[in-house]
């Protein structure tokens, strides 16, 4: 890499101008095909089978941080922290890893609140993981999850979803700041991407002429999802939507040649989409003996 930095275990970074943009993973947790919606449970299957992983898909896990150009380090998401599995909750440990400490977080900018990416915003005990950080979300996602009359409304199989929700952001206090898309921080800007819940966002990330797009939730399994874009998962909120989003966005990416990143691709999770006959395929970023290519 151009300042001789290597790939860190859990935690790779990438150049990206003036900036470092470093892939955090937090783990992974095994999904099912039940997760699936809007093909067969034969058709995910073959796909899974087809791109040589486990019938049962592993849904994997990342976070990214944003370092460089002065500024004080910014988190993308922060894991499932304490509300998901053993085998999740490794941000923390990728940061040290990175080299940064969670007080040294100036901004936490969220793609939606869905466990997996808020969870890791406080500690088992409560308190806020990164105790000088503001909280940056879209305001329709804020208003899904954070109301009381959101929570009294939610379907009881659903509360739990809400109710960590709140949990994350509620030592935060007055430091959540509710957005409506556009620029959140220099060289940071939301990328509305609504369907999987209403909120959802991107982060696209520009230094000079070179850009990223961290795609959060469009992808979650990409063994199925890439070949098969009319395929959802059951966290969607609005599948329908969610489904046409993922097909817009798809097919934006390859027409551009996009560099993008996403919050369940494999790790590290940095690459390019192609064509591949009616469906895509992910073509990872290029790494020869740790060298940025």
């Amino acid at each position: 890499m151009a300042d001789g930095s290597k790939p860190l275990p859990g935690a790779l970074r990438w150049n990206l101008g003036d900036l470092t943009v470093t892939a955090l993973n937090d783990g992974w947790f095994q999904g099912s095909l039940d997760l699936v919606t809007g093909i067969s449970k034969e058709e995910a299957g073959a796909l899974q089978r087809a791109g040589f992983r486990s019938e049962a898909p592993v849904v994997t896990l990342n976070a990214f941080l944003v370092t460089g150009a002065g500024r004080k380090p910014v988190l993308i998401d922060s894991g499932y922290g304490h509300f998901g599995p053993a085998t999740m909750g490794r941000v923390p440990a990728a940061l040290a890893l990175a080299g940064v400490k969670p007080e040294e977080i100036e901004t936490v900018l969220l793609t939606h609140l869905h466990p997996d990416h808020a969870g890791g915003l406080i500690k088992e005990d409560g308190s806020a993981a990164y105790p000088n950080a503001e909280l940056v979300v879209h305001a329709t996602e804020a208003a899904h999850w954070l109301p009381d009359e959101a929570l009294s409304r939610a379907p009881d199989a659903g509360k739990p979803y809400f109710e960590n929700a709140r949990k994350a952001v509620a030592p935060y206090g007055a430091r959540l700041r509710k957005h409506e898309g556009g620029e959140l921080v220099p060289g940071i800007t939301a990328v509305p991407l609504p369907g999987h819940t209403p909120g959802h966002c991107g982060m696209r990330i520009v230094s000079g002429d070179k850009s990223l797009l961290m795609w959060t939730d469009v992808v979650h399994m990409p063994a199925i999802q890439f070949k098969q874009p009319e395929a959802g998962v059951a966290f969607d909120v609005d599948g329908d939507q969610a489904r046409a989003t993922r097909k817009r966005v798809l097919d934006e990416v390859a027409t551009e040649k996009t560099f993008i990143a996403g919050s369940h691709l494999e790790f590290p999770a940095l690459g390019t989409v192609a064509r591949d006959g009616a469906g895509y395929s992910f073509v990872p970023a290029l790494w020869v003996a740790g060298e940025q290519q």
